[in-house]
């Protein structure tokens, strides 16, 4: 038999000649899940209310209402311990200072005077490790406002301290690829005018617009959005209510799980997927304050294991008292899951059969996975038969 097949050079060689435009642009575009941290959630907080203490101030407020409320939740004792130390040690993960809806429109002086303010006072602080603004829309009527927002708080920051490590800011409302396109000139014009070194700025987009869904060509709008913002695009956030007011839908029904939410948050991931570019989930308006507390706890818990189920392992936060059910409900996903994910991935590692037949791919996922537990304080190194290195090979799918 002959084992030299039928073929000759000439096929391979021109196979890779016609692929290799091809070969480049999928290298390019595709490059993987980014390496390091990613948070568990964004709390938004309105730049009038941004002071010196306001983590602390979070976490305190956090911790009374779960030394206080905490055993409505169910909690097992390892789950609720993690959660305390959390509250205490990093209570907000990624903070964003809010110059847009959260803000409002006070006039120009006080707007600009706030944004200086804020730069100062992020620079003397820290305290959190991703931080950054949202700043108006790139549409016409706060196109100005916004980028002139952005301006005076990086003069605030920079000239009283380097750029923060995480630091990415926000763009909103977008309702065109080409403000994409803006956005992410104007930031290499900051960069240049600042000193920063190229690509420093980088920019979440909000997909919270009929309109960053589906262009009016009908093309898919979120997909272009990713290459408009040419690699300055570090995530795409879903945008709960915008997003659900746009498309008509009543105030009693817009939620996260809204059937419209889902399918907007299908083409984000598809849009995204393998791009580097990271996701995040809403959030919900419904606050656990006062006789609402239980229900509403019980609803964010719901939404949070549900978003992390679906893929969405960051969402927002918007009130001091959705803390603890955030790191609950997150801890809990990874407490719950990491003994079958370790084993699978350490049966892959070793290539011993076991009861599920795996794929590299699957191995990737579930590397990211316990990466993900370990990053936000819900797993511990030693109690995986890995370490980190090998945890960030597998997750890089270059086992």
């Amino acid at each position: 038999m002959n084992n030299t097949g039928r073929l000759s050079e000439d096929v391979y060689t021109a196979a890779d000649a016609r692929l290799a435009d091809a070969d480049a642009r999928v290298a390019a575009l595709y490059p993987g899940e980014p390496p390091g941290r990613r948070p568990v959630h964004t709390v938004y907080v309105p730049a009038s209310q941004y002071r010196t203490r306001l983590v602390a101030d979070w976490g305190k407020r956090a911790m009374r209402v779960f030394i206080e409320e905490g055993d409505r939740l169910g909690l097992t004792p390892d789950v609720a311990e993690r959660v305390r130390a959390k509250l205490f040690t990093e209570p907000i993960e990624d903070l964003r200072i809010d110059f847009e809806d959260g803000y409002g429109h006070p006039g120009d002086d006080v707007e600009d005077a706030a944004a200086l303010a804020a730069g100062q006072t992020l620079a003397t602080t820290g305290g959190t490790p991703f931080v950054g603004i949202r700043f108006k829309s790139f549409e016409a009527a706060t196109r100005r406002r916004g980028i002139r927002t952005l301006d005076l708080f990086l003069s605030g920051l920079l000239e009283n301290g380097p750029l923060p490590g995480g630091f990415v800011v926000t763009l909103p409302k977008v309702t065109a690829v080409e403000q994409v396109e803006v956005a992410a000139d104007v930031l290499a014009r900051l960069e240049s005018a600042y000193g920063l070194a190229e690509g420093a700025l980088r920019f979440e987009v909000q997909i919270e617009t009929a309109q960053s869904i589906l262009a009016h060509d009908g093309t898919v709008s979120v997909a272009r959005i990713i290459q408009a913002a040419a690699g300055r695009c570090s995530g795409l956030h879903y945008g709960t209510y915008d997003y659900s007011a746009g498309l008509g839908i009543a105030a009693a029904y817009q939620s996260m799980e809204h059937p419209a939410a889902d399918l907007a948050k299908q083409l984000m991931q598809v849009a995204a997927a393998g791009t580097g570019v990271r996701l995040s989930d809403g959030s919900t308006n419904k606050l656990p304050v006062g006789d609402a507390l239980p229900t509403a706890w019980a609803e964010h818990l719901r939404l949070v294991r549900r978003s992390l189920e679906n893929g969405f392992y960051q969402g927002w936060d918007l009130h001091p008292h959705q803390l603890p059910t955030r790191f609950a409900a997150t801890y809990a996903f990874y407490r719950e899951g990491f003994p079958d994910a370790a084993k699978r991935l350490r049966d892959y590692a070793d290539q011993t059969s076991g009861g599920v037949l795996d794929e590299p791919a699957t191995a990737e996922a579930l590397a990211r996975y316990l990466l993900g537990g370990l990053h936000c304080g819900a797993l511990e190194e030693s109690e995986l038969p890995f370490d980190r290195t090998e945890l960030d090979r597998y997750s890089r799918r270059l086992a």
